[in-house]
């Protein structure tokens, strides 16, 4: 299968799975993610891009003041997160976009956000190269996802884990978006990894120009 046609059939299974997104990631929120969420919204500032916004779980977390815009990959999911948006009166520029080619500008943001998305983004690499390019000099990226545990064994059982969530949804668990940061230049500013090193968040900075 060619990778159009892999990356078509995972935006299907993600459409699929909007129904039952938000049950799901209630769940991990609460025993797993923690106050996760309002951690990495709570220092959006300025203009914010939000990267994967799924559903818009994270919607009503934004501090006032912050002019918000976010990509979605699944059509089905963006429309969820409309609909939120509209019932909670946020004020949100919401697109269907590829994490892996933001159709931005460089330098576009004062803040990105990505929560609990680049473990299924094909290629986390490229997206997080994305995130650096639209992100301002000075700016900050802030990141939060389930990564490869600190213990071995624990490792072992997530390489077994992936085996059906790799070719079912392109869900990846052995993945630390932290390790690319140096290379796009970005310095990690505050970090927490907990729950046996399951769960990490970040926040980094781009050098000021």
């Amino acid at each position: 299968m060619g990778s159009k046609a892999r990356e078509e059939r995972l935006r299907r299974y993600w459409d699929r799975q909007s129904v039952s997104y938000d049950r799901q990631m209630a769940y991990f929120d609460r025993r797993l993610f923690g106050d996760t969420r309002s951690w990495i919204c709570g220092q959006a500032a300025g203009d914010t891009l939000e990267v994967a916004v799924g559903t818009g779980l994270n919607l009503p977390l934004y501090p006032e003041g912050v002019r918000l815009t976010g990509v979605e990959w699944s059509p089905a999911m963006l429309a969820i997160a409309r609909r939120r948006a509209s019932e909670l009166g946020v004020q949100a520029d919401l697109y269907e976009g590829d994490a892996q080619a933001l159709a931005f500008p460089d330098a576009a943001f004062d803040t990105v956000v990505c929560t609990f998305s680049l473990c299924a983004i094909p290629d986390h690499g490229r997206a997080i190269a994305e995130m650096a390019r639209v992100l301002r000099p000075g700016g900050i990226l802030l990141l939060a996802d389930h990564v490869a545990a600190s213990a071995w064994p624990v490792r072992v059982v997530q390489r077994l884990v992936e085996l059906v969530t790799v070719p079912l949804g392109g869900e990846h668990f052995l993945r630390r978006p932290i390790l690319q940061l140096p290379e796009h230049g970005l310095t990690v500013e505050r970090h927490d990894r907990f729950k046996l090193g399951l769960v990490e968040r970040l926040a980094a900075r781009k050098p000021a120009a």
